[in-house]
């Protein structure tokens, strides 16, 4: 198993990044400020507690005006990106988390900060109490970051912005009504960069949780203008998809209501300890009279703590199919305990689906 990304914040970290804060504040002391994060209470802190101890503390060296400190703490962020730290290194998070603990009374001074911060780590997580706090003038600065020339900062504006950004605080306002959001993402639509692009499919994919209509009229428009854009829209309608929303299948070509057939549905074995492996294969066949396509999942109803099951999708293939051709396709289950996920005994089922119907299905034990 990984080990707790918490342990990234080891002495090691806080070896390389003390020389460069004392060349950005020369009285700066390393020893207290080492000290101060080790105390008693470091050993039972969790990431995030960690990283909001790592600001605090870092506060102590830093001037009460908030102006002065965000001004060091971008000379720092620089000092950092220059030299020991590479862009977007995750460890640096504690400076945007300053900005979200001391910085909220200062808007301007604080988006002025996080434009440069994010640079070096993503600030996406700090930006949502100032969305939430000054949701127009937040909101504004961020259309603006979405023509800026760097890339981190242009992700900023749809990463910062999304309902459902995971690890943060969810945007309720935007949850009900996405609309603030979407000149942002029309923006970013073509965008050069990948990891820009990751961002707004994201976005999206939040949008369409809570409004599939607004998302589907996107893909409307935007499909077909250019080939990332189409693999935004794609993957930006991957909950939809999943879930066998008609629509969605039918924009991505996938016909609900194309015929095939699944047979010979069978399972390695029918009881599976917690820990093992389940085989499965079945033989796919497409009884259109043309070649067509087809999307195939398979779900599991897992069992839960409570005994009730909980669904679970998994994609197999897409891919275009002859008529009348049989293929014999095989897959592997793996159910050994994860952080994400765990398992427990009792009677699950394994459906086959194809184009959002479900075609064949079969049950086993989890023991």
């Amino acid at each position: 198993m990984a080990e707790p990304l918490k342990y990234m914040y080891n002495p090691h970290f806080f070896e390389t990044l003390c020389p460069v804060i004392k060349k950005v504040i020369p009285d700066f002391n390393c020893n207290e400020f080492i000290f101060g994060i080790f105390n008693t209470t470091w050993p039972d802190l969790e990431l995030k507690q960690r990283v909001r101890h790592i600001a605090v503390t870092l506060h102590h060296f830093l001037p009460e005006d908030f102006k002065k400190a965000a001004k060091i703490l971008v000379n720092l962020s620089k000092a950092l990106r220059e030299g020991a730290f590479r862009e977007q290194s995750f460890q640096a998070i504690f400076l945007a988390d300053y900005i979200e603990v001391h910085g909220l009374n200062h808007p301007q001074e604080s988006l002025d900060a996080m434009e440069e911060i994010t640079k070096l780590v993503s600030a996406e997580f700090a930006i949502r109490h100032f969305i939430i706090r000054y949701p127009e003038k937040t909101m504004e600065r961020m259309l603006q970051w979405s023509k800026n020339e760097h890339p981190s900062v242009r992700r900023l504006s749809s990463e910062g912005c999304r309902p459902r950004l995971p690890w943060a605080i969810a945007l309720q306002d935007f949850k009900k009504d996405p609309t603030p959001i979407l000149p942002i993402l029309e923006n970013l639509k073509q965008d050069t960069s990948d990891y820009v692009r990751r961002s707004v499919a994201n976005n999206l994919n939040d949008i369409a949780k809570d409004h599939p209509e607004v998302v589907l009229e996107i893909v409307k428009r935007w499909q077909g203008t250019h080939p990332d854009t189409d693999k935004i829209i794609k993957h930006g309608c991957r909950t939809l998809l999943k879930k066998g929303h008609i629509n969605a299948l039918v924009l991505h070509g996938f016909n609900p209501k194309y015929k095939a057939d699944i047979k010979s549905l069978n399972l390695s074995k029918k009881k599976v300890k917690i820990g093992d492996t389940l085989d499965f294969g079945f033989d796919f066949t497409n009884k259109e009279k043309q070649t067509s396509n087809f999307r195939l999942e398979y779900t599991i109803d897992f069992v839960t703590s409570s005994g009730k099951r909980s669904p679970k999708i998994f994609k197999i293939a897409e891919n275009s199919f002859e008529p009348g051709k049989t293929v014999t396709i095989r897959r592997k289950q793996s159910f050994k305990d994860l952080t994400t996920r765990r398992h427990f005994k009792g009677k699950h089922m394994l459906s086959i689906v194809a184009n959002g119907k479900k075609l064949a299905s079969a049950e086993f034990m989890i023991c």
